[in-house]
């Protein structure tokens, strides 16, 4: 029997940004780890982006940054400067090309392309059965969703962000590649939060994603007529479609760590680490793999990892709100940014504000509306 210190189950942006935060740090130079996934290409399958202050950890794979963005609806719009920081955009081929070398090129590291099935505590040791072969860690750490619980469940309401994206190249330059359009809800709403989403990589390139926050998704052919019309209305005309993505990401404030144990912990959106008010995992899963390898030197217990925080008591009540009222999304995000720097949004988002800081924050929205959302939370939910 071969037994690994640390199996990363699932080789996606988790599991690959957590590998790379291990190989990084002397600590785990003894230690072997092995990645299992049943995936065997990775390709431009997805974008990620996020914000941050000066260079960071990515910066050999951002591909794209902008020092201002745009949010547009019927109640507000405006160009809006974010520093000291940057929004910043990275393909995903680029990023697993560059992590994978790096960590093929450590002998304390091993890939393995199987399906994970199951995992299960035995005898103080984890044991990963796949679809042929049955693998045993010290310690587990799991990105692939093995349980619906979170579906099932009905004391935290689920979200979803879903999306599809098209990479189109005109002929004529169109865009001000200066300016990410961070949201547009200036588009029909149909009862829903919904918003196109649009990155200009040169005055000819750009990626349009037409995004919803809400409870059902469409079908295929709905999105790509929204991206069309949205298109039209821009007067652009002359366009090729060189790439398209799509995605679905859950938003809801489930308590993913009740999946978790003593050698097993759930990472990336399994383990709870996207932002449940916006989607946004990237760069939260940085924060917690960096949290995680602290963790890891001088703990045992991963259930123990991790703890509820102010924020995501905040997202809490966002997502209730969103949930039982989704036509008025585009006017809380309005209200949001008409009302505050657009630098503290994305510090709130990063969770980093002071309680003094997140009062302005809290106070531009509609206080009824949150206090109804308090009222049930507390009174009726539990």
């Amino acid at each position: 029997m071969q037994k690994y210190d640390y199996i990363i189950s699932g080789v996606g942006a988790s599991g690959l940004i957590l590998a790379y935060q291990m190989i990084l740090d002397s600590f785990f130079d003894t230690k072997n780890i092995l990645l299992i996934d049943k995936k065997t290409e990775y390709s431009n399958d997805r974008t990620w982006c996020f914000w941050e202050k000066d260079i960071g950890v990515w910066s050999e794979v951002v591909s794209k940054e902008w020092d201002t963005i745009y949010f547009g609806s019927n109640d507000f719009s405006k160009e809006m400067q974010i520093s000291p920081y940057q929004y910043k955009l990275i393909r995903s081929k680029d990023f697993y090309d560059f992590v994978i070398n790096v960590l093929e090129g450590k002998s304390n590291v091993t890939f393995v392309k199987e399906e994970v099935v199951s995992l299960k505590e035995r005898a103080g040791l984890v044991e990963v059965k796949t679809n042929s072969k049955v693998f045993f860690g010290d310690k587990v750490f799991n990105s692939i969703l093995l349980s619906q619980e979170y579906k099932a469940q009905t004391k935290y309401p689920v979200l979803n962000q879903h999306f599809v994206g098209w990479f189109v190249k005109t002929k004529k330059p169109y865009f001000d590649n200066n300016v990410a359009t961070f949201m547009d809800f200036a588009v029909e709403q149909k009862e829903n939060t919904r918003f196109m989403y649009v990155l200009p990589i040169s005055e000819t390139e750009a990626l349009f994603e037409y995004t919803l926050f809400s409870e059902s998704l469409l079908k295929k052919e709905e999105y790509e007529e929204e991206i069309v019309k949205y298109l039209q209305k821009k007067g652009i005309a002359d366009y090729v479609i060189t790439e398209t993505e799509k995605g679905c990401i859950p938003m809801t404030c489930y308590d993913f760590r009740k999946q978790n144990s003593k050698n097993i912990l759930q990472i990336g959106t399994v383990g709870g680490w996207t932002k449940p008010s916006t989607g946004y995992t990237f760069n939260n899963v940085l924060k917690n793999s960096k949290k995680l390898i602290s963790y890891l030197k001088n703990n045992t217990d991963l259930s123990t990892f991790g703890k509820s925080t102010r924020f995501w008591y905040y997202d809490l009540l966002f997502i209730d709100v969103l949930y039982s009222e989704n036509a008025i999304g585009s006017s809380l995000f309005a209200s949001l940014f008409k009302k505050n720097r657009s630098s503290r949004i994305l510090k709130f988002l990063d969770e980093e504000t002071t309680i003094f800081e997140e009062f302005s924050i809290i106070v531009s929205l509609p206080p009824l509306k949150f206090l109804k959302a308090l009222w049930k939370r507390v009174f009726k939910n539990n």
